[in-house]
C-alpha cells in the first residue's frame, strides 16, 4: 500500500503544465479530465499509437478568458458521462475516474478500469494523494454538499460504490449492486439535502433512486423510465428538479433531455425536450436558472455516414418550473463531452475531444457568443466544478 501510495505521488508530480499559480478568493476552479488513449479513427473509436499519459487541467473559470493555471498525470477516460469528475464545495479535494485503460496483453485494445484518484488541490503543486478502487468501468462520480460522501457509478458490473469522506481522506464504505451487471450505471447525483441520489442506468433505460442516512446508502428499489439509455444527469440546486441527457439508439434520430420533478413523491419525470442527435454532457448553473447541454450532432462519425455533420453543438435552456425553453445554440467542435458554468452565469465552457481544447461562449441571457479557446494536455474527457 505505501509503494502504491509513494508511486502516485510521484506521478503526480510530474507536472504537464508550469505549477498551479496562486489563485484569488474569487476565483473558481473547473477541473479538466483528459483521455489521451482514445482517438477516432474515421468515425470509429481506437487507441493512440504511444499515447502520452492521461492529465488533469486545473483552469480558472474567473478569468476572462478562462485559463489552465496547472496541470498533472492521473488515470482518466472518455468513456462514460463527461462528469466522471467531482470536486468538493470548497474546492479542497477532487475525485477523477478512470473507466478504461490500455490492455497490458494488446496496447491497442482497453479493458475496464476501476480507478478513482484522490486529488488535494489546496496544495501547489496539486497532487493525487491516492490512488483507490471503485469497481470495473468506473464512470461518474459525484460528492455531497456536505464533503462527507461521494459515489461512484461501475458501468461495466452494474454497482455503485460508496466512499466516505473526512478532510482529505477517502475510504471505501460498500457497493449498492442492482443484480444486473449490464444495467449500466453512469452517473450518481445527490440531492442539495443529501438525503437521497439519483443513478443513471443506460444499460436497462432506468433511473433508481437511492436513500441515504449519514453514510448508510441504500436502495429504495423505486425507479423511474424516460428516454432510452439515461446518461448524465445533473440536479438544481433549488432540489426541485433534475435533468436527465439520453444518448438514444445512436442511429442518427433525434434524442431527448427529460426532467424530473423531484418535488413529487415519488419523483417522476414530467417533460421532455428534443435536443437532437446524442446529448452528451448536462450541465446547470449554480443558481438553478439554466441548464447547457453538449450534442454530438454526428461530429463523432464517419465523414461518409449519412447523419454526419462537421461540428457538435452546445444549447442553453432556461429552467421554469419544470419547463425546459430553449434560449441559444453554438456550434462547437468534434466528440466534445462536458461543459461548465461560471459563477455569474455569464460563461459557459465546452470540453472537446478531437480539438484538445475548451470553446468558451458568453452568455447574456439570450445568446451564446464565441469567446475564445483554452488549449487542454489532452482530450478533454470529464468536466466539473465545485457547483456541479
Amino acid at each position: 500500500m505505501k509503494r502504491h501510495h509513494r508511486r502516485s505521488m510521484l506521478a503526480a508530480c510530474a507536472l504537464l503544465a508550469s505549477p498551479l499559480l496562486p489563485i484569488g478568493a474569487k476565483a473558481q476552479i473547473a477541473i479538466s479530465a483528459n483521455d489521451n488513449k482514445a482517438i477516432l479513427v474515421n468515425g470509429v473509436p481506437a487507441v493512440a499509437d504511444n499515447p502520452a499519459p492521461d492529465s488533469i487541467d486545473i483552469i480558472d473559470l474567473s478569468a476572462t478568458p478562462p485559463k489552465v493555471v496547472g496541470s498533472l498525470k492521473a488515470p482518466a477516460s472518455v468513456v462514460g458521462p463527461p462528469q466522471s469528475v467531482a470536486i468538493s464545495k470548497d474546492e479542497s479535494l477532487a475525485l477523477v475516474t478512470g473507466a478504461f485503460k490500455i490492455d497490458p496483453a494488446d496496447p491497442k485494445k482497453v479493458v475496464p478500469d476501476d480507478t478513482l484518484s484522490v486529488i488535494d488541490l489546496k496544495v501547489s503543486p496539486p497532487v493525487v494523494t491516492a490512488t483507490l478502487h471503485a469497481g470495473k468501468g468506473a464512470a461518474g462520480v459525484s460528492i455531497n454538499r456536505a464533503g462527507t460522501l461521494a459515489l461512484v457509478a461501475n458501468r461495466n458490473e452494474g454497482t455503485v460504490s460508496v466512499f466516505t469522506i473526512s478532510g482529505k481522506t477517502v475510504t471505501p464504505a460498500g457497493k449498492i449492486d442492482f443484480g444486473d451487471a449490464k444495467s449500466g450505471p453512469c452517473l450518481a447525483a445527490f440531492t442539495p439535502d443529501g438525503k437521497m441520489a439519483l443513478v443513471t442506468r443506460d444499460g436497462d433505460h432506468k433511473i433508481s433512486l437511492l436513500s441515504i442516512d449519514g453514510d448508510k446508502v441504500t436502495d429504495t428499489k423505486k425507479f423511474m423510465v424516460g428516454g432510452y439509455r439515461p446518461y448524465s444527469i445533473e440536479i438544481s440546486a433549488k432540489g426541485d428538479v433534475a435533468v436527465v441527457g439520453n444518448q438514444g439508439g445512436g442511429q442518427g434520430d433525434a434524442d431527448v433531455l427529460n426532467v424530473i420533478d423531484l418535488r413529487a413523491n415519488p419523483p417522476r419525470i414530467v417533460d421532455t425536450v428534443s435536443v437532437g442527435q446524442t446529448p452528451e454532457g448536462v450541465a446547470m448553473s449554480g443558481d438553478g436558472a439554466y441548464v447547457a447541454v453538449t450534442v454530438m450532432n454526428g461530429s463523432n462519425r464517419a465523414k461518409d455516414h449519412p447523419a454526419f455533420n462537421d461540428y457538435g453543438l452546445v444549447q442553453v435552456y432556461s429552467v421554469r418550473g419544470t419547463k425546459l425553453a430553449k434560449l441559444a445554440e453554438a456550434k462547437v467542435g468534434h466528440w466534445c463531452q462536458g461543459a461548465a458554468w461560471s459563477k455569474d452565469n455569464k460563461t459557459v465552457v465546452v470540453q472537446c475531444m478531437t480539438e484538445k481544447n475548451l470553446q468558451a461562449f458568453k452568455f447574456d441571457g439570450e445568446a451564446l457568443t464565441p469567446s475564445g479557446t483554452v488549449a487542454l494536455s489532452g482530450g478533454g474527457a470529464g468536466l466539473r466544478t465545485a457547483g456541479q
